[in-house]
Parts: structure tokens; C-alpha cells; sequence
């Protein structure tokens, strides 16, 4: 597949700029690279808003400490289902948040959290604790950060070992959900956002929570499986 490098602007409308470009590079077979030149968090924020009838929210990376701070903001009182992937640290292991934006997302952004998604790194790193080594250790983990603030937690075990990969969902006043799927020998960028926006997308269709996890697991092992 032939790319195309597409710098431009975002338009949170999702009809103009690169959101416009990336669609219709993809209906034409071709792979869009992008590079963002304006972004201002509130004024898109508060855009979409207007124009669309907001079904869910999902947020990834943030950076930094002032934009959390921004979106927390600039997001309505009565929020849609909002899932946060909590993207901590690039593939590469660079930073992707700071201290201080650690300290920021816990405090302003997980009370308002309907899903937190985070894998098992970046559930010890927001803890300050070691890596979940068990099962045992992925529950304890994730009623920690339930405590947080967030409704429900979806601790993915894809950093994990042994022979599946083990997501675990623990929600408010229910019993653990373990969500397991053969392990592949695949490995694939991206695979963290494409989890949280499809279980943003099954939110926004109506689907139960855990409905919605499973679908999205489903979707993201199809992705390694073309992968692999």
C-alpha cells in the first residue's frame, strides 16, 4: 500500500483537516501518515460537542500535565461513557506523561472515568508499585485503581506471560470478568488505542460494558492475527 504524509491541522468535527484526509486516503487504499500542526484541546473539545451528538469518549495520550488539566475542564458535567487508556510510555519506552501528569489524570480525570484501560506496566506505574506478576497481583492492581475513582477498570494482560492473554474487568459492586484469548506470536503498534476505541465504540452503540470489552478484545486479536 502506497502512503501519503498529511500535515495539516485537526478539526474535532470530524469533517475537515486530517480526520477528513485520513478517511479519505483509507476509501482510496492508500495509508495515511500524519503530522498535526494546530491542536487546541478546549476549542476542539467544546466543537464536537456542538456538532455531534457525543455518544462516548474515549482519551489517550495527553503529554502533559497542563492538558489534562484542560480536558478535565473543558468536558461537560454530564460527560457520555468515558474510556481513558492511560498511555504512559511509547513502545519505545519513551515518556509519554510525566510525574505531574500522572498526579493530574488520578486526581481530575479518573473520578470521571467510566472504563480505565491500562496494561500491566502502566497499571504499576500510576500505582508506584511492581508489575502484576499473577493473577492474584492483576486483581489486587486493578481494585486499587478502582479506588481511584474510575467505574470500572479493564487490566490488560497482554505484557503478561504464559500461553493466553489474560485481561481482567473488575467493576463496581460486580464479580471479576477474566477475559482470556490465545496468546500471539504478533506483535502490532497501536494495538492499546484500538482496544479502547472499540470499547468506546460498543458504549457508544448501546452495549454492556463487559459486551463491549469482549468485542473489542475479539476486534484486536483479528488485528494480530493479519499481523502474524
Amino acid at each position: 500500500m502506497s502512503a501519503v504524509l498529511v500535515i495539516a491541522g485537526c478539526d474535532s468535527s470530524g469533517g475537515a483537516g486530517l480526520t477528513r484526509d485520513v478517511r479519505t486516503l483509507t476509501r482510496l487504499e492508500t495509508r495515511a501518515l500524519c503530522v498535526v500542526t494546530a491542536v487546541t484541546a478546549q476549542a476542539q473539545m467544546t466543537a464536537a460537542f456542538a456538532t455531534c451528538d457525543v455518544a462516548a469518549v474515549k482519551i489517550g495520550m495527553l503529554a502533559t500535565r497542563a492538558t489534562v488539566l484542560a480536558v478535565a475542564a473543558t468536558l461537560p458535567a454530564l460527560a457520555p461513557p468515558l474510556v481513558l487508556d492511560p498511555v504512559l510510555e511509547s513502545s519505545s519506552g519513551g515518556e509519554l506523561l510525566d510525574s505531574a501528569g500522572c498526579t493530574a489524570l488520578c486526581a481530575a480525570l479518573l473520578p470521571r472515568t467510566t472504563l480505565l484501560t491500562p496494561n500491566i506496566p502502566e497499571a504499576a506505574a500510576l500505582l508506584g508499585t511492581r508489575r502484576a506478576r499473577s493473577e492474584a497481583e492483576l486483581l489486587q492492581q486493578a481494585a486499587a485503581l478502582l479506588a481511584l475513582g474510575p467505574q470500572a477498570v479493564l487490566l490488560k494482560g497482554g505484557h503478561g506471560a504464559g500461553p493466553e492473554a489474560v485481561d481482567l474487568l473488575l467493576a463496581r459492586d460486580a464479580e471479576p470478568r477474566w477475559l482470556r484469548a490465545p496468546r500471539l506470536d504478533a506483535a502490532r503498534r497501536g494495538t492499546g488505542c484500538a482496544l479502547s476505541s472499540a470499547i468506546a465504540a460498543g458504549l457508544a452503540a448501546g452495549l454492556a460494558l463487559a459486551a463491549a470489552c469482549e468485542r473489542a478484545k475479539e476486534h484486536v486479536a483479528g488485528l494480530l492475527q493479519r499481523a502474524d
